[in-house]
């Protein structure tokens, strides 16, 4: 039950009132007590006596008749239509009817987006259970600091254009979420090249061997000098679905966790000094930042364990 964000009674205090008349109390006598009119008390009896407790509580505002209500069989014609992804102009004009009142309906019975015609596609969650068994890479692209922008003083006026963008590079293992980040100055083939090389080396100084990688569709990606850097190193090369980014959802979501955590976390004066803080916090990451996927272990906990696991494995 929902009160009206006025009322000056509940039910119990109503319930209260009509038991003081039922005791003989005067109606002026109740309503003074409740802070109410004398109409507003004699109201609640009469609902009282014809309904007992249920006639205590609020009922609808709504009108019970509305005389130029549209018809059922014309709501359902407005969703037939919809369901052939017909818009709400399109139906309002094949039905001769207002274009807000079309509106209303398809909001009215949850067909106001397009999105809402088919159920949503059901979670497809997964995890490698070997460290290294598949590396997701994906790139964030951030614009350079020249002074502090809306952010910081909230004032989109004072936005220094024209400076240009940093490229965070990211990559995040599967089965352990150990990530290793470099801020770039572009996107291009060669230099996410530069980045895997770099990427691989990482995890093998950590004891994780790279055995494939996932990127999306980018240009770099899919370019020849990336597929000849991925033959030369051994990996097998998977790519996202076409505008399909979750996908790769735990590059998506760890790049949210990185925005979040370091990029917007701090006012930083320019782009040195937000590289800077870099290092510091993807050390907190990987080894003190609990993660909710890994049953509230860090990255590298995770990897100890299962390092651990394939190591008892094999004796």
């Amino acid at each position: 039950m929902r009160l009206h964000p006025n009322a000056r009674t509940c039910p119990r205090s109503r319930r209260l009132a009509v038991g003081r008349l039922e005791q003989g109390w005067t109606l002026a006598a109740a309503a003074e007590a409740a802070g109410v009119s004398v109409r507003t008390i004699s109201k609640w009896r009469s609902r009282y006596r014809a309904e007992g407790e249920l006639g205590l509580v609020d009922r609808s505002s709504a009108p019970g008749w509305v005389p130029r209500r549209t018809p059922e069989e014309r709501v359902q014609l407005i969703a037939s239509l919809r369901r052939e992804r017909l818009t709400a102009w399109q139906i309002a004009e094949q039905l001769g009817m207002p274009v807000s009142t079309v509106s209303t309906i398809l909001s009215r019975i949850g067909l106001g987006r397009l999105s809402q015609l088919e159920p949503p596609e059901p979670a497809n969650r997964y995890q490698r259970e070997r460290p290294g068994e598949l590396l997701h890479i994906d790139v964030k692209k951030l614009g350079r600091i020249g002074r502090p922008g809306h952010r910081v003083n909230g004032d989109r006026r004072t936005r220094t254009r024209g400076i240009g963008w940093e490229y965070v590079h990211v990559c995040v293992d599967d089965a352990t979420r150990f990530a290793n980040v470099e801020v770039l100055d572009d996107e291009k083939a060669v230099t996410a090249v530069g980045f895997l090389r770099r990427a691989v080396a990482f995890y093998a100084e950590r004891g994780i061997t790279v055995e494939s990688v996932m990127t999306d569709n980018g240009s770099a990606y899919v370019s020849i000098v990336h597929a000849l850097a991925c033959r030369t190193l051994g990996l097998r090369h998977l790519r996202t679905r076409p505008y399909r980014p979750r996908t790769n959802g735990k590059a998506e979501r760890f790049i949210r966790t990185l925005l979040g955590g370091w990029a917007y976390a701090a006012i930083y004066q320019t782009s040195q000094q937000r590289r800077r803080a870099l290092p510091a916090w993807l050390n907190y990451y990987n080894h003190h930042r609990p993660h909710g996927s890994l049953n509230r272990q860090t990255p590298a906990e995770r990897h100890h364990a299962l390092r651990n696991n394939l190591l008892g494995s094999y004796i």
